[in-house]
């Protein structure tokens, strides 16, 4: 028998000898060769990438020779568990683990980037507890996507830092001196920080970091929205220079987002800027963490655990020992709750101050000589007054209009019975889109030619709110020759000019004036504070303070009107301008009520039985002393109802670790049905 040899192998024949010698050099070639365990600190200790409560804890692996080198805290590795590859980071290395059983070994190093810092990783590990959750969860929020190729391009940024081309403190002048002197000390103060009408917050943001990064430290600011951002970039550009900061936010994209967090990660810059998705950003040497209007509902992250940015900013400062900043025109009940506790103090100008720079209010028919004059100044939605207001207005600059409502007639009701107007094929809300052609269904677009009110027959409809394009079309008949625009949805203003204009605007899509309002007119109050939500007159007061601030000072003639009830107490909040005053007032209803943050709330969503057992098992695990209160559960839909558990702020600890514990419990033995649990939800009611 003969053999044949090939240039590319072994010996190949027939004979047993040449058959076990293939298998044995092809078994080879498919075997690697494990790398022996490394002496030197050959445990890693790594938090697997599960969502399982009753896992929520790190394992412990054994680390090859071979990537002992890069096998250090915080870079991604593959591991194997229950079965499956997994995710997860390294959080350190150990001499020998305190586990039992026998180990195994690290699949792969993903990266050697350390993308996981021990500070991150402490911030995330007390975001899951504060708010009954998993670490996995967290990590996902705090650490981005790898891109591979933006690992092995080189950075971009300055090393070392330049420092800031500005370190002016002109925005700060109005108030009390002390913070920026203490930050430029190194030291850690907090404050609630409540800035007058017209101020450049933006600029006064920027400078506030110039300081923080001259005393050689690192500085974090959060924004609510792609737009506040664009302001905040500008700003941050004038003072600390095009690579004085990195702007890290979802909007940016994967690849872009990525080479900002290595930029922040590798200490390249010390400002970090962003969105609710930079409050995990890895900023070296922290020195100062500020967000920007706090209560704004952009600031509420939709993902489990769903963590509030003001209070992961709140735990780094604590945790890393570094001064806050909670800075708004309004402030939220939240901030308020801060103060109280002492973690923070408050930061605001004289009252001569804050007079000289806010502009007049009214409220329609708040005077008995207006109400003589105008009868219908409290009933009609475009009372004589706001003509008034408005015509002055526009002699001088534009004009801001706020409308609750977008579209032209979004609500129509019977003309005679005002029962809703509803689609006769799925229920929906009937609308009409523009001053023509019959209404129209919200959901599925059906035309209702042939509607007729199902209560009392009538054929003929009317309006339940008016809507911004509606308004619009209304001004723009009473201002012949003046221009309107409009501001919300997909068509956003971010800058008007200062030419008399009309700019009907929903909230928080108000542009931003060149010089400011000449006067702001605020329709609808009524709707805005008929919200079903119990934060309805907070949200609707913050949103009112926003648009008011951008309003020139009574001294140079800038004017607002509220349309609505003159004796509302967020009306008069607005009037008297006191965001301070009417947050003192809000916390005290909410710790009468027992709401949030007076007391610690925890929602529970989920089918029934299941939402009765996690119940029943927090009665177990909670003493009667902690003042433990179940409401509900009520129906959501079909197959889904609603409880809120609550107890006194000093027992939530014991509330999120007893939640914790019941999620744990259900989820080893496997009990049917998940629930979703929210602590202190930023929309209840």
């Amino acid at each position: 028998m003969t053999s044949k040899v090939t240039s590319n192998g072994p010996p190949t024949g027939d004979s047993p000898e040449q058959l076990t010698l293939l298998r044995d050099t092809v078994r080879k070639s498919r075997t690697k060769v494990p790398a022996e365990i490394t002496t030197t600190l050959p445990v890693a200790r790594v938090a697997v990438d599960v969502s399982l409560p009753h896992l929520d804890r790190p394992f412990d692996y054994l680390v090859p020779d071979d990537v002992a080198g890069i096998a250090q805290p915080g870079v991604r590795v593959k591991v194997r568990f229950a079965g499956k590859d997994h995710d997860g980071f390294v959080l350190e290395r150990l001499e020998e683990s305190d586990h039992d059983g026998k180990l195994v070994r690290l699949r792969k190093v993903v990266s050697p980037e350390q993308v996981l810092t021990p500070e991150i990783a402490d911030l995330c590990r007390a975001v899951a507890d504060r708010y009954a959750g998993v670490l996995a969860d967290v990590t996902r929020l705090a650490v981005p996507p790898r891109h591979a190729k933006v690992e092995s391009e080189p950075l971009r940024c300055d090393l070392p830092p330049r420092p800031p081309a500005s370190t002016s403190r002109s925005e700060w002048a109005p108030y009390p001196a002390g913070f920026l002197d203490a930050i430029e000390r190194g030291e850690t103060p907090r404050a609630v920080w409540t800035a007058v009408p017209g101020a450049d917050w933006a600029l006064a943001f920027a400078q506030a970091a110039a300081v923080c990064a001259a005393s050689g430290r690192g500085a974090l600011l959060l924004v609510p929205d792609a737009r506040d951002l664009e302001r905040l970039a500008a700003a941050c550009t004038e003072v600390l220079g095009e690579s004085g900061f990195v702007t890290l936010s979802a909007d940016l994209g994967p690849t872009a987002r990525y080479r900002a967090f290595l930029c922040a990660l590798h200490g390249r810059t010390r400002v970090v800027i962003g969105t609710r998705a930079a409050a995990f950003a890895p900023v070296a040497d922290l020195g100062l963490v500020a967000i920007w209007d706090d209560g704004d509902e952009s600031y509420a992250e939709p993902r489990a655990p769903y963590p509030h940015a003001r209070e992961v900013l709140l735990l780094r400062a604590f945790r890393q020992n570094c001064a806050a900043l909670l800075g708004g025109f309004a402030r939220s009940a939240e901030a308020a709750a801060v103060l109280e506790s002492g973690f923070a103090h408050e930061l605001i100008a004289s009252r001569p101050t804050i007079r000289a720079a806010a502009p007049s209010v009214h409220i329609a028919g708040e005077s008995d000589f207006e109400l003589a004059r105008d009868p219908s100044a409290r009933a009609a939605r475009l009372p004589h007054r706001v003509f008034e207001i408005a015509r002055e207005g526009l002699k001088t600059g534009p004009v801001l209009v706020q409308v609750p409502r977008a579209g032209y007639l979004p609500s129509l009701v019977c003309q005679t019975c005002r029962a809703p107007s509803r689609c006769a094929t799925c229920g929906g809300t009937l609308r009409r889109t523009g001053g023509s052609g019959p209404a129209s269904c919200s959901v599925c677009g059906r035309p209702a030619v042939d509607h007729r009110c199902p209560e009392c027959g009538d054929t003929r409809m009317r309006a339940a709110v008016i809507g911004a394009r509606r308004t619009a079309e209304e001004l723009g008949r009473a201002f012949p020759g003046v221009v309107v625009r409009t501001s919300g949805g997909d068509n956003m203003l971010d800058v008007v000019p200062s030419a008399p204009a009309l700019i009907v605007s929903t909230p928080g899509a108000e542009p931003v004036a060149e010089g400011g309002y000449s006067a702001a007119l605020l329709l609808d109050t009524w709707l805005m504070l008929a919200r079903p939500d119990l934060r309805a007159a907070e949200e609707a007061v913050r949103r009112w303070f926003n648009a008011a601030a951008m309003v020139r000072a009574a001294g140079d003639g800038g004017a607002v009107i509220l349309v609505g009830d003159p004796s509302a107490l967020p009306l008069q909040a607005i009037v008297r301008w006191s965001p301070e005053g009417y947050a003192a007032r809000e916390i005290e209803e909410r710790r009468t009520a027992r709401l949030a943050p007076a007391a610690k709330l925890a929602e529970l969503t989920g089918p029934a039985e299941a939402v009765s057992d996690l119940v029943a098992r927090l009665r177990d695990l909670i003493p009667p002393s902690s003042g433990l209160e179940v409401l509900g559960p009520v129906d959501i839909d079909d197959d889904t109802v609603r409880a809120v558990v609550r107890t006194p702020r000093a027992h939530g600890t014991a509330l999120v670790r007893a939640l914790k514990e019941a999620q744990s419990t259900r989820a080893t033995k496997k009990s049917p049905g998940s629930v979703r649990v929210q602590v202190d939800p930023p929309n209840f009611g």
